[in-house]
């Protein structure tokens, strides 16, 4: 049953998927614009180019002929992966999913405008000028993201008039792809804001993991834990929309579905067809399968009877301070020697202000406090600090 998989993006992400589908005797190809990528370093071959190059994308599927293409980032032109599905190549886990996902623009009108999911208010700008239109009509504070980018690139918070300039200028700055244009939504004044595992099915329902919390700074991921606290009708609410919109996108696999749970009920905030980074907590042993085996079983259509949550998790980010082209580690003896605690390092090949190197996992029974897990899978996180 070996399949062969073009894995487009090689991160700390597609390092784990290409681990759980290497387990499982699957053939992977990593792809990424630059070599030594951690999903390359456990692959079975490997291609560097610029995934926003149509004919270079058409070349190395032409020459590899996979089974599966799974995308991991967004920056690719996905618009090509319609073809690829006409040739009888399956698309993680669509190409409209995929395709939709890439753009913010596109994911937010078919979450609000078709499906009828309450997002925060919300406008578009292709330049300066239109941005201080739109943030006249959505109000102040509010956030401003390039429509293409990705671990917070780009994204800031506008608090007064005088933002809006150097807000547009950092949205460009941090723009992926060849499209020059931001969405600028409402702030929603929500109590918290939750990851939504949703694993669609080519034969059988949609299952959803426990929600997972998280806290984000400069529009990333710091700590992700798993439980979150919902109440039963926020959960059910949630569970809904991404239902409703993981189905209106098509295919089988894990969606990350994030959510801002506010007095007033809970609001879409944003997707990825993919396993997500607050996903991440799930290596910690939380569940009865992690998101990467999750995504892999639901692409292969291997039956999945349940998703159990076994014990508390959290994870911590390990981030860079400094560029280095060949970053090293220290307080790795530290951070083995605690009790419940594992780590990840991802092996990128360089680092900068602020790049995520791995991740700190913590997990203890059901019965103990997430804020513990949370605490402990911090300090754990900044025993380890990444050297020039």
């Amino acid at each position: 049953m070996q399949q062969k998989i073009l894995l487009l993006g090689s991160g700390e992400l597609g390092k784990e998927f290409a681990i759980a589908a290497q387990r499982i005797g699957q053939k992977v190809i990593a792809v990424d614009s630059y070599e030594n990528a951690p999903a390359m370093q456990v692959a079975h071959g490997f291609e560097v180019i610029n995934m926003l190059d149509g004919a270079e994308l058409d070349r190395i599927v032409a020459k590899h002929k996979p089974d599966f293409i799974v995308p991991e980032i967004e920056a690719i032109r996905t618009e090509r992966f319609y073809d690829y599905e006409k040739q009888g190549i399956t698309v993680v886990p669509s190409a409209k999913a995929a395709n939709f996902t890439m753009n913010r623009k596109a994911i937010r009108d078919l979450a609000a405008k078709e499906l009828g999911l309450k997002t925060a208010n919300y406008r578009y700008a292709t330049s300066s000028e239109e941005l201080k239109a739109a943030v006249s009509e959505v109000g102040i504070p509010c956030v401003v993201k390039p429509l293409m980018s990705s671990s917070g690139k780009g994204q800031s918070t506008i608090k007064t008039s005088e933002d809006i300039e150097k807000a547009w200028k950092y949205a460009v700055e941090g723009s992926r792809g060849d499209v020059v244009e931001v969405i600028v939504e409402a702030f929603v004044d929500f109590n918290s804001e939750i990851t939504l595992l949703t694993v669609t099915q080519n034969m059988g329902p949609t299952l959803f993991c426990s929600p997972i919390g998280h806290r984000q700074e400069r529009g990333d991921y710091q700590e992700s834990w798993q439980p979150a606290q919902v109440s039963e009708k926020d959960l059910y609410e949630a569970q809904d929309m991404a239902e409703k919109i993981t189905e209106a996108l098509g295919g089988a696999g894990l969606f990350g579905v994030e959510f801002f749970l506010a007095s007033d009920g809970v609001y879409f905030s944003e997707l990825s067809p993919r396993p997500h980074d607050t996903g991440m907590v799930t290596l910690a042993g939380t569940q009865n399968f992690n998101e990467f085996e999750l995504h892999l079983r639901a692409i292969l259509s291997l039956p999945i009877f349940e998703i159990r949550l076994e014990k508390v998790g959290a994870s911590a980010v390990i981030l860079a301070s400094e560029n280095s082209e060949n970053p090293t580690f220290s307080g790795i003896e530290e951070i083995a020697g605690l009790p419940k605690t594992d780590f990840r390092l991802f092996g990128k090949p360089t680092s900068r202000p602020y790049r995520r190197m791995g991740v700190a996992l913590v997990s203890d029974t059901a019965d103990t406090s997430v804020e513990e897990v949370v605490e402990k899978a911090k300090a754990a996180a900044k025993l380890v600090k990444v050297l020039a």
